[in-house]
């Protein structure tokens, strides 16, 4: 039997650290977080108060948050993955963990590792294998690294669902890399497919084909509006993922990564064409409709 986890701290307290954090909180667990957002006086009194609600401790400093945990998650987006892993570096000790869940290379991955270890405390690296949001403390994860097993049945008996899938660095993050470029791909070509059969009032056709190509996946369903939602709400981090994916397959000669580096700039399009037209993901209403985006980006808008 291996040491009960206890006493956790987040690292990032957006959309995925803030559910993690709740989640671990509501099962008795002390967590503390730390999130550079409360070092603005424009959002710290927001960031406690959302830390407070979910019963998770809103620490002063970096060094605050992570000085009594057992693991460290850090959950914060893929340019700053390194930043916390220098900063773990710094003051972690033997004995405490770095999960790091972060949607990065496999190289990045082995840089924040080695910066870890070489300061004598134990890094894990996490694929996040589905979208936070709908399980929650349960969302399916595959831990890579020299203590990745030990952790996953750690994690297990807190209610996480992790599965150790080596004990090298790097091959749990390709699996989530791989598996982008379907997933992220399809929700690109499916936003550039409606953007452009909507203004030939031709949708309500296209989907009827391809439900009849593929009847299972829910075509004339919710399947159009949930991944077009998932570009309008998290185009901007899913992009910055993508160009992660294309660092990916340049590490490992697929070169050019074409299809990637395109899903990348339809989100980032997405978000831009929103942001220039003064409209946010959360004012567009329940349930959402991409009908309704495209029809409020207008003609001129859908370039």
């Amino acid at each position: 039997m291996g040491t009960v986890l206890q006493r956790f701290a987040l690292i990032g307290f957006g959309e995925a650290g803030s559910i993690l954090g709740e989640d671990l909180a509501a099962a008795g667990h002390a967590v503390a977080m730390y999130d550079l957002l409360l070092d603005s006086p424009s959002s710290r009194t927001q960031m406690r108060e959302k830390a407070r609600r979910v019963s998770v401790r809103a620490a002063d400093t970096f060094e605050d948050a992570v000085a009594a945990a057992q693991v460290v998650i850090s959950a914060v987006t893929a340019a700053s993955s390194a930043d916390v892993a220098a900063k773990a570096a710094a003051v972690l000790r033997a004995g405490q963990v770095l999960l790091d869940i972060n949607s990065v290379s496999p190289a990045k991955k082995l840089s924040n590792a080695a910066l870890v270890e070489a300061a004598g405390a134990d890094y894990v690296e996490a694929a996040v294998m589905a979208p936070v949001p709908p399980q929650r403390l349960r969302v399916p994860m595959l831990l890579g690294g020299r203590r990745a097993a030990a952790v996953a049945e750690q994690l297990r008996d807190v209610g996480m669902n992790a599965t150790a899938l080596s004990d090298k660095i790097g091959v749990a993050s390709a699996v989530k890399m791989c598996r982008s470029i379907v997933i992220k791909g399809l929700e690109a070509l499916t936003l550039e497919s409606m953007l452009a059969a909507r203004q030939f009032g031709a949708e309500r056709e296209v989907l009827e084909s391809l439900n009849g190509t593929f009847p299972s996946m829910g075509w004339t369903g919710k399947l159009p509006d949930y991944l077009i939602s998932r570009v309008a709400e998290h185009g901007r981090r899913r992009a910055a993922e993508m160009h992660e994916v294309a660092r990916t397959l340049q590490d490992v000669g697929v070169e050019p990564a074409t299809m990637t580096v395109a899903t990348a700039q339809r989100q980032e399009w997405l978000v831009d064409a929103m942001a220039e037209r003064g409209m946010a993901y959360a004012e567009l209403g329940e349930p959402f409709s991409w009908r309704a985006l495209v029809d409020a980006l207008g003609a001129g808008g859908v370039g």
